[in-house]
Formats: C-alpha cells, sequence, structure tokens
C-alpha cells in the first residue's frame, strides 16, 4: 500500500524522498521478521527471499552510486545475491542498506548538475563503454528498482506470514501522508 510522499522542495529533493519512499515500502516488508523467516523461500523460486531482496537493492544502489561517485564497485556474486547467507542477519543487512542509502544521500547532496553526462559502462561489462545516462537518470532508475523489488517483498510477505501491506502500515505507525 503506497504513502503519499512528504512534499519537496525541488527536483532533486523530490527524486531523493521518492526514492526513500520505496526503501521505507520494503523494510516493512521485513518489519518484526527474525532471520530464519527472513531467509524462507515461500514462493516455488529456488533463490528469492526476503533478506535477500534487502541485500540485492542494497548491492544494486551502492553499485549505482559507485558509478555517479566515479568510483570502482566491488564484483557481485549473483548467484547468491537473491538469498541469504548461513552467516547474514536481517538486522546487518538493514543495518547495511540504511549507510548506503545515506551515502546515496550524500553524493547526490554534492552533484550540482544532474544533468551532466555520466558513463555508465563501468557498471557492467555488458553495458559498453560511453554508453551516458544523467545522475537524474541513475536516481529514477533506483526509484524505479527499489520499487520493482518492494513489490515483491509485498508479495513474499504475504505468503510467508499472511501480513499484507497494510497490515504493516499500521503495525509500524506509518502515517498514509508524509
Amino acid at each position: 500500500m503506497p504513502t503519499l510522499v512528504r512534499a519537496v522542495a525541488d527536483d532533486r529533493d523530490g527524486l531523493i524522498a521518492f526514492l526513500e519512499e520505496q526503501r521505507a515500502s520494503l523494510r516493512r516488508a521485513v518489519h518484526g521478521l527474525d532471520d530464519e523467516q527472513a531467509a524462507a523461500r515461500p514462493v516455488p523460486s529456488s533463490e528469492l527471499c526476503l533478506g535477500g531482496l534487502v541485500k540485492h537493492v542494497a548491492n544494486a544502489e551502492r553499485n549505482w552510486v559507485d558509478v555517479v561517485a566515479g568510483r570502482p564497485s566491488p564484483a557481485r556474486d549473483w548467484s547468491s545475491e537473491f538469498g541469504m547467507a548461513p552467516e547474514e542477519t536481517l538486522a546487518d543487512l538493514l543495518t547495511r542498506y540504511r549507510k548506503i542509502s545515506d551515502e546515496t544521500a550524500a553524493v547526490f547532496a554534492g552533484i550540482s548538475d544532474l544533468d551532466r553526462p555520466l558513463d555508465i559502462g563501468p557498471l557492467s561489462a555488458l553495458i559498453p563503454s560511453g554508453t551516458e545516462r544523467t545522475p537524474r537518470w541513475v536516481l529514477s532508475h533506483l526509484i524505479q528498482e527499489t520499487a520493482r523489488h518492494a513489490g515483491h517483498a509485498d508479495i513474499l510477505r504475504e505468503a510467508l506470514d499472511g501480513s499484507t501491506a497494510a497490515d504493516l502500515l499500521q503495525a509500524t505507525g506509518t502515517p498514509l501522508f508524509g
């Protein structure tokens, strides 16, 4: 269930606010779960779990922010991207996601021109070097990516224990209008 994003000051603030709302939806989907529940796979997919979605979205955001900041990004292990390793905890994944979110805000606060050309080729061997997008496009893409997986998380959570997005809004005390 969506909430109404808070009032925004400008375009940059709006993009960050909408991204944060999608992050909050994902965090609500794992509210109150223990590590075993977060690692459970309640749908036929052999890889997809709630904790893994948090990990994947955090990794994707970190990689895109690394490109925007012009720094190398660590290699990703796609074979374990959507699952939780035995040593991983939901609390640790959420803490890491919060740190990455804070770093995203800091990096984008330091960008004076959201429309400057940006070579996104270093993100993946699948993207040709010299492929240009803008920091504005990256923020929009992060909103899209996070919203897509927040929707997956809603389905997984309901399949896991019957909790709906509306139930979780109430459980977390989240107002519908920010």
